[in-house]
């Protein structure tokens, strides 16, 4: 497949929701989509907020047809570190097969297969594009349910995920929600010298090492927080049935480990998609620069990441997770606990009507039916979309589980966009259909 220029126009934009001093290039990502959808016949309104614009977008072509609101986004995620790249993370290439850049697959060249399977669609199409989905989707629920009559649909459809393998095409069904904290420790009031002060000053780095190590149970791989597992629910037999055969071997060459290390008593499929987890995903203090600086310091910090499954409530995991940490914190330090985003779990029927016909078109596209499964990640907006609007949710990953999603290289392989707008086409097709409706 040819790498349409307008994609590579689009993957060109660094529209890093994080970084404040790329909040122009978000916009211009924004309008860039904009236009695209207008050439398209679309109705289009860019919804500022205060932080990144929400594109809507809305082309109805019958009263009569089936409604799908496609959803995605187009910003993207830091691209550090950059010595780590091949080729500039926003200058795309192609290379063997596959377009490199950052937003390849996560989101924008999932999403641009969307804008290519619109053109001539037999379907009522609505777009919900955002650009803060990467630090948390904050404003999006809130306009979500102001305007649940204008986004009004027979079904959700969105393409912000990966197949299991090469050559398998995938209907997830089952998303994991997220609790995202940042824990802070304050000791003395300034850094101090580790020779006049080493035997009575608190410090902060050696009570993180402490509290980390009470998070989870280093035997099992158990989060230790009282009430984190209460409402986690078994995944019944006949579910686990659904699922691929694990690779084991194929993953730890992938990961370039020895070992798969997680809660034990639980197949690797189980803790990457049903099973809850907590990581600590940065962890600082003190100095870090070239030499020694013998200094205790004043403050030191870690970041951490808490996977939820069905019927976990970030909100209330966050509290849970909180008052644990109080407890154990040992004493002659402030304690600061900061919620910084999250996201309710989703989980959906893999055999209502419209998965039903994403399947068919799927195999007629691929040669082989889909497989089925859950998925690790989080989409905040999905669980809304669902509660809000009553409408079943189809997850059509594009993407593949080497795409390098958040790091150095990301790509997509151009033979899944090729049969990925293929696919909607035919499911577009399939559901305007008489026997589809």
């Amino acid at each position: 497949m040819k790498v349409p220029e307008p994609l590579l126009e689009f993957l060109a934009i660094p529209s890093v929701s994080t970084d404040p001093a790329r909040k122009e290039d978000v916009r211009r990502a924004g309008l860039w989509l904009e236009e695209r959808l207008q050439a398209l016949g679309f109705r289009t309104e860019l919804q500022e907020t205060p932080l990144h614009p929400i594109l809507y977008a809305e082309r109805l072509v019958d009263e009569k047809a089936p409604t799908v609101l496609v959803y995605g986004h187009y910003d993207v995620q830091p691209p550090d570190p950059l010595e780590l790249w091949d080729t500039p993370p926003f200058s795309p290439t192609v290379r063997e097969g596959r377009l490199y850049a950052r937003g390849a697959s996560d989101d924008k060249g999932q999403l641009f297969a969307h804008l290519l399977a619109a053109e001539g669609a037999p379907v009522n199409l609505k777009f919900l594009v955002e650009g803060e989905e990467e630090v948390g989707s904050p404003h999006l629920l809130p306009f979500v349910r102001a305007n649940r009559e204008r986004l009004r649909a027979d079904l959700v459809l969105i393409s912000d995920g990966a197949m299991v393998a090469p050559h398998t095409p995938t209907l997830t069904y089952g998303l994991r929600g997220l609790c995202y904290l940042e824990v802070r420790l304050q000791g003395a009031r300034r850094d101090l010298h580790s020779g006049a002060f080493g035997g009575v000053a608190p410090n902060p780095i050696q009570a993180l090492g402490w509290l980390l190590a009470r998070l989870k149970d280093e035997r099992t791989g158990r989060v230790l927080i009282p009430g984190f597992y209460e409402k986690v629910r078994p995944v019944p037999e006949e579910e686990k049935a659904l699922w691929p055969e694990p690779h084991e071997e194929a993953l730890k060459r992938e990961l370039g480990v020895e070992v798969l290390p997680g809660e034990e008593g639980y197949s690797v499929l189980e803790r990457l998609w049903a099973r809850p987890t907590l990581d600590p995903n940065g962890v600082w203090g003190g100095y870090q620069g070239e030499g020694s600086k013998t200094v205790i310091p004043a403050e030191a910090g870690m970041k951490l990441s808490m996977r939820l499954v069905p019927d976990q409530d970030p909100e209330e995991v966050a509290g849970l997770a909180e008052a644990y940490l109080r407890e154990v914190s040992p004493p002659g330090y402030r304690l600061e606990v900061r919620r910084l985003h999250g996201g309710k779990p989703f989980l959906t029927d893999p055999f209502s009507p419209p998965m039903r016909l994403m399947a068919r078109a799927l195999e007629e596209v691929w040669g082989r039916p889909p497989v089925y499964a859950r998925e690790g990640g989080t989409i905040p907006v999905v669980a809304e979309l669902k509660e809000v609007l009553s409408a079943p949710v189809v997850l059509l990953g594009l993407g593949l589980p080497d795409d390098n999603l958040h790091a150095p290289n990301e790509k997509l392989d151009l033979i899944n966009l090729e049969r990925g707008v293929a696919a909607i086409r035919r499911f577009y097709e399939l559901l305007a259909a008489p026997s589809g409706r």
